[in-house]
């Protein structure tokens, strides 16, 4: 009876399972433009596949957030051409790769960085400004938003039309994603960006990070005020960085402690490190005739990135000069002007298939700009690094695959061709380094659930559930002198002194009582004896 049962219920519960056939909410995204939509565009497209109504809201120019996709796409008009998007980019990497090397260049790539912000603040003014998106957003009833909320737009836009929010990232330039979220970061143990510092500190670099934390706030208020204020205006009260972002509710966090630093975190941190790691395709028979061609040495893989295809003149052929040096073939991703000192083992391509060539078992390095999206896959296919970070996180990324004795890192604006051919030679030929990320790539693997399935299923939750209220933590409610219990301090403080105070009273008042009654016996006496 009961295996009839089965066997009637069976066809149903199949149909229930096909993707697309099973009741689907309806969620909006608010997407970064750049490399950071790469790994939200594969949540974005499985989301889809599971039946699930996805609205991307993006603006009329961008760099990769095209049409034509299986979701909806919903643009919107802005005031700048692609060429001005360009040339904003163009300004931003000049300055990484010209002059003196961080952090003695820290205020001008500070003052840049400010100027490129500039641009998602005007973009998210366009949005707002959009009486027909606006109309279509108000008018739609969204069961939840997912953004990557660095440019604030999202966030304001979750706020505007009170939806649950899920934040998808790296991380934020001051902390403010364990800030918001109210997770505690000990100075002693957690190195704050741009320190380059590991979880292992002397003293001086406990003082340094100190002083960092401190200004953490500081210059991002100062680097994110512009948009605060749009954000102030369209949402009609007053708010702070801290404000906007505190009502996620779920951070969906493109981190693995493989790769960082072990450190406290909240229970609606979800860690997707490795998200954009795809199962490797076969290569095509152009990139498989090159591999091929390589014989026993092999190939090397040599990518700056989505965004990164064109350096320096000079620069260039000093990396000419360093690759030829290694007998292996190097791949490498360019687009610029043909470096006269090209050697015969170097091919230059437009595009190269990253993650298939880096699962192939002839690769035997991989040179990167450090960006989190390419350690993972380097991580993924255990392959070691060269790193040659170029701007943001990239630098504290490369230190961190360092300490983990799975690459080197190089200065790209202070190293010679002496110090690149060095650095690859060495993570080829030593065996330590391939061992290292060998067992990274191991551990990282060695997981229940792939990171983009459990990024799913919190997307998911949170639309079920319209949020996650029950992870938020009460510390939200408090005020900073709550929080540090410094009111309880004072309290303590004060029954101790009063304790303190009338214990030295009561000492006093015996002692004089003592010595009164010790003067007044030993008066008679003294009569006595006249």
């Amino acid at each position: 009876m009961t295996f009839r049962l089965c066997y009637l219920l069976a066809p149903w519960i199949f149909i229930l399972l096909i993707p697309g056939l099973s009741e689907g909410g309806k969620l909006l995204v608010v997407p970064m433009d750049g490399s950071h939509w790469l790994s939200m565009k594969q949540l974005v497209l499985k989301l889809k596949e599971r039946g699930h109504e996805v609205v991307v809201l993006t603006p009329e120019v961008s760099w990769q957030m095209e049409k034509g996709q299986s979701y909806t796409v919903k643009t919107y008009p802005v005031d700048y051409t692609l060429e001005e998007l360009d040339n904003y980019f163009e300004e931003f990497l000049t300055a990484h790769l010209h002059g003196q090397p961080f952090p003695l260049n820290a205020l001008a790539l500070y003052n840049i960085s400010k100027h490129t912000f500039r641009v998602f603040f005007v973009q998210c003014k366009n949005l707002f400004s959009s009486t027909e998106t606006m109309q279509y957003l108000n008018q739609s009833s969204f069961d939840a938003l997912l953004t990557d909320p660095i440019a604030l737009c999202g966030a304001t836009v979750a706020n505007y039309l009170s939806l649950p929010h899920v934040f998808f990232m790296r991380g934020f330039p001051c902390n403010l994603h364990y800030e918001a979220s109210q997770c505690p970061s000990p100075l002693s143990y957690v190195p704050r960006l741009f320190t380059f510092n590991s979880d292992n500190m002397t003293f001086l670099q406990r003082v340094e990070n100190a002083l960092i934390a401190l200004l953490e706030l500081v210059y991002c208020n100062a680097l994110y005020a512009e948009g605060l204020k749009l954000s102030s205006e369209i949402l009609q009260r007053e708010v702070s960085l801290v404000d906007l972002m505190s009502g996620a509710s779920i951070w969906l966090l493109r981190y693995d402690f493989v790769f960082e630093y072990v450190r406290p975190v909240m229970p609606n941190m979800v860690f997707i490190g490795g998200v954009n790691c795809a199962q490797s395709k076969p290569l095509s028979k152009e990139f498989e005739a090159i591999v091929n061609a390589s014989g026993e040495h092999g190939i090397v893989v040599f990518s700056l990135g989505s965004m990164v295809s064109d350096i320096p003149m000079k620069k260039a052929r000093e990396i000419a000069d360093a690759l030829g040096s290694v007998p292996q073939t190097v791949l490498w991703r360019y687009t610029g002007e043909v470096p006269s000192n090209l050697p015969k083992n170097v091919k230059l391509v437009k595009w190269l298939p990253q993650n298939d060539l880096l699962a192939h078992p002839k690769t035997r390095a991989f040179i990167t700009h450090g960006g989190s999206h390419g350690v993972y896959e380097g991580i993924c296919n255990a392959v070691p690094m060269v790193l040659m970070p170029l701007f943001g996180d990239q630098m504290d990324n490369a230190k961190r695959v360092e300490s983990r004795g799975a690459g080197l890192t190089l200065n790209i604006l202070e190293m010679t061709s002496e110090d690149m051919s060095n650095a690859l030679k060495t993570v080829i030929n030593d065996k330590k380094y391939k061992e290292n990320i060998k067992r990274l790539s191991e551990l990282h693997l060695d997981r229940p659930i792939h990171p983009l399935d459990l990024a799913v299923h919190w997307v998911e939750f949170v639309m079920r559930h319209k949020g996650a209220p029950h992870l938020r933590p009460a510390a939200h409610d408090l005020n900073w002198i709550q929080y540090h219990s410094l009111d309880v301090i004072a309290f303590l403080l004060v029954v101790v002194f009063l304790s303190l105070f009338i214990s030295l009273k009561c000492c006093m008042f015996c002692c004089r009582r003592c010595c009164f009654k010790k003067g007044r016996t030993s008066k008679p006496t003294k009569s006595k004896s006249h």
